[in-house]
């Protein structure tokens, strides 16, 4: 993907970043609100990063303590996850993600690929490394 007329990420831009976009997609098609969604995607990734070569279910904080991770209760899902203590939002989604690599790079550039290759079926592991390849800082 091509860069719009100069707009450049102030950081690389991470596989964390492409799949948390991703999922925050999936939970809006599900039907959660944007900032529910945001969340969810950063919450999702972070789980998800944690367990990378780790063969346990629970992901592991630092340290060998376990993350503590908000379970759906039956009667009333939270609208966060809490991950370690720290509320997954739309907030901390903006800030690890959306300003990491630039306001305007992410709604001129990386959003709509990204909403361009879900929109077309096309799964993550297809698009996570070809997508940001050329978005260099």
């Amino acid at each position: 993907m091509r860069a719009v007329l100069g707009v450049k990420p102030r950081a690389a831009i991470r596989r964390f970043d492409v799949f948390a976009e991703f999922k925050r997609l999936e939970a809006l098609k599900e039907g959660q609100s944007e900032d529910e969604a945001k969340g969810h995607g950063l919450w999702v990734a972070k789980v998800v990063a944690s367990r990378r070569g780790r063969a346990s279910l629970t992901p592991t904080a630092p340290g060998g303590g376990h993350h503590e991770v908000s379970e759906a209760r039956p009667r009333k899902q939270p609208r966060f996850h809490d991950l370690s203590g720290e509320l997954q939002t739309d907030k901390l989604f903006d800030r690890e993600v959306v300003d990491r690599m630039g306001q305007d790079f992410y709604g001129d550039v990386f959003a709509p690929a990204i909403k361009r290759a879900f929109d077309e079926g096309r799964p993550y592991e297809s698009i996570r490394d070809a997508i940001r390849r050329e978005w260099k800082p």
